[in-house]
C-alpha cells in the first residue's frame, strides 16, 4: 500500500492557507460576488483561495494535475488534485458558518481515477476532517491532535438519522416522491447540506445522507473519508466512488435501503 502521509501533510498546509484566505473575507461587507453562467454565485474568495492552493501545488507537485471549481483543469499525469476552494458558497455570501474548503488527491487506477487523500476544513465551524486510503479517517485540529472516525451501527431504518441540501433538485429529477417515502421512514430528517452530512455521517452522528446533484469537486474528499470511516459511498446508481454526478453515502448497513427509496423500488 502507498504511503500518503506526505500528501496528507500538504493538504493540511493547503487548508491552513485557504482557511485563512476565507476567514478574513467571511462577513466582509466589501465582499465581491458574481454570479456564474449556471446561476450559481462565486465571491472574490472563492477565487482567492484557488488560487493559493494551485500556486502552492504547482511549487510543491510540479508534476501533478490541478482540477478546480473556479479555474477548470490544468495538468496531465495518474494524480490529480480535485479542489473545491468553499463548498457552501450561498452560505458564505450570507455568513452563515457552514462551508468549507476541499481538497482530494486522485490517483488513476482501475474504473478511472479514485480518491487516495481528502481533507474538509471548516474553519467557521473550528473543524476538520480528513483521511488517507488504508489509513483511517480522522478529525481534530491537526494530525496530531485528532480522533479516528467511525459511522454508525444503526441497522433499521426507522432508527436513522437522515440529513439533505435541499427538496427542489429531487423533484427536478422526478425523485421527489421516493425521497419524500425515505423521509417518512426514518427517525430524523434535517437539511444539513453540502459537506456537512457526509462528515456525520463518517463520524457516526448522522446515518445516512444523500444529493441529486453533484460535481466531482463536490464529492471527491467526502468520499474517502467517508469510506475510510467504514462507511459506503457510491451515486445514486450505487457506481462505487464519486464519478456519478449525484451521491448517496451511509454507514453501510443502511445503503441498498437508501438506494431503494430513492430509485422508488419500495
Amino acid at each position: 500500500m502507498p504511503d500518503y502521509h506526505d500528501d496528507l501533510r500538504l493538504a493540511h498546509v493547503l487548508a491552513d492557507a485557504a482557511d485563512a484566505a476565507t476567514m478574513d473575507r467571511f462577513k466582509a461587507l466589501d465582499l465581491k460576488v458574481e454570479t456564474k453562467p449556471d446561476m450559481t454565485p462565486v465571491s472574490e474568495a472563492d477565487k482567492a483561495a484557488e488560487e493559493l492552493i494551485r500556486s502552492s501545488l504547482q511549487r510543491a507537485r510540479p508534476r501533478d494535475a490541478i482540477l478546480g471549481e473556479e479555474y477548470g483543469i490544468e495538468g496531465t499525469g495518474p494524480r490529480r488534485w480535485v479542489i473545491d476552494p468553499i463548498d457552501g458558497t450561498k452560505n458564505y455570501v450570507r455568513g452563515v458558518p457552514v462551508w468549507a474548503t476541499l481538497i482530494s488527491l486522485m490517483e488513476a487506477g482501475e474504473g478511472g481515477y479514485q480518491p487516495v487523500v481528502g481533507v474538509v476544513s471548516a474553519p467557521a465551524l473550528g473543524r476538520r476532517w480528513w483521511a488517507a486510503k488504508g489509513g483511517g479517517a480522522y478529525t481534530g485540529r491537526s494530525l496530531t491532535s485528532a480522533s479516528r472516525l467511525k459511522v454508525s451501527q444503526v441497522s433499521r431504518m426507522q432508527d436513522a438519522s437522515f440529513a439533505y441540501s435541499s427538496l427542489t433538485g429531487w423533484e427536478e429529477q422526478g425523485r421527489l416522491d421516493g425521497f419524500m417515502d425515505l423521509t417518512r421512514a426514518v427517525w430524523r430528517t434535517r437539511g444539513y447540506g453540502d459537506f456537512w452530512p457526509y462528515m456525520m455521517v463518517a463520524e457516526g452522528s448522522v446515518d445516512i445522507c444523500a444529493e441529486p446533484e453533484l460535481s466531482l469537486w463536490d464529492m471527491a474528499a467526502n468520499a474517502i473519508i467517508v469510506t475510510e470511516a467504514g462507511g459506503t459511498f457510491t451515486g445514486l446508481d450505487g457506481t462505487p466512488g464519486p464519478h456519478s454526478g449525484n451521491a448517496a453515502a451511509s454507514n453501510g448497513l443502511l445503503h441498498d435501503e437508501l438506494l431503494g427509496y430513492l430509485n422508488q423500488r419500495y
